[in-house]
């Protein structure tokens, strides 16, 4: 049998309750746009670091994956790929070695279950200003502010907001920043995700 997106999501998604479902310093955010929904990395894990999963199911293709690839190398802090096993060997052949690598199977019980062929490690390749896009507008000017570092940008246009924030901050500072951002300061997420008891998001 095959695997399809919404096979591996589903099946991806209850791994990873079940694996955080007593964290409550973890966010699980489906279709986390990345520099302002240039792309949507199907799940990001936030906690330590931002954690972002890609699928490629057996049915999909991997034709946008390259420029995929290169929006989410400037932003996230680790990423993932989960292949259908049709897909490993060119997968391994696309992205760089400090991406992780999963394949995903359906065994004999019709489960999908998933293996890991090679653990992410930390990027080498984020930008300063990329990571800065995480943030809603209001987020960037507020630490500006706090740094007193927003006169003559209250009214500006959010890129000349992210430009600046990310010329202030040193970029593991700026990641710091943004990683407590979305993980504990952000209260008005999207309507569509619900909160975990656990404190953990989702998306239903």
């Amino acid at each position: 049998m095959l695997t399809s997106d919404k096979l591996i999501r589903k099946a991806f998604k209850k791994d990873l309750k079940n694996h955080y479902k007593n964290s409550h310093r973890t966010r699980i955010i489906e279709e986390l746009g990345i520099i302002h929904g240039a792309a949507r990395i199907d799940i990001a894990v936030i906690n330590g670091v931002i954690h972002g999963y890609e699928f490629k199911s057996d049915i999909d293709t991997l034709y946008r994956l390259p420029e995929q690839m290169k929006i989410y190398n400037t932003t996230l802090d680790k990423v993932t790929l989960i292949v259908g096993k049709n897909h490993l060997y060119e997968a391994i052949n696309i992205v760089p070695d400090w991406w992780g690598i999963m394949i995903a199977k359906v065994n004999t019980d019709n489960k999908v279950v998933f293996y890991t062929i090679r653990k992410a490690e930390n990027n080498p390749e984020q930008v300063g200003i990329s990571v800065a896009r995480l943030l809603w507008r209001k987020e960037a000017l507020q630490i500006l502010e706090e740094k007193n570092m927003a006169v003559g940008f209250r009214s500006k246009p959010r890129d000349l907001i992210y430009k600046r924030l990310a010329s202030v901050l040193d970029t593991e500072t700026l990641k710091e920043r943004v990683r407590y951002t979305l993980l504990v300061s952000r209260k008005d997420w999207r309507s569509d995700l619900q909160l975990m008891p656990s404190g953990d998001l989702y998306q239903s």
